[in-house]
């Protein structure tokens, strides 16, 4: 992940903990192709009329197996 995605990422996580973000980061670097699928799936939720929050939890929800896998859990 470049220095722009990442410095953009900060910004959207606001007044969440430094560690945490760089947990995320390290996860989405190891795993681009799950958070792609993840993007690409909220997308269509979103095009659907679903709100961005909520289409990603849902997927998020739909994918939680290899969700855990990718947290370690």
């Amino acid at each position: 992940m470049n220095f722009f995605m990442k410095a953009l990422l900060k910004k959207q996580m606001k007044g969440v903990p430094e560690a945490d973000i760089e947990k995320f980061i390290a996860m989405v670097e190891k795993n681009p192709d799950f958070f792609k699928q993840v993007a690409e799936e909220a997308q269509v939720k979103i095009k659907a009329g679903m709100g961005q929050q909520e289409a990603v939890m849902a997927v998020l929800a739909d994918k939680q197996d290899k969700l855990k896998e990718v947290m370690g859990k």
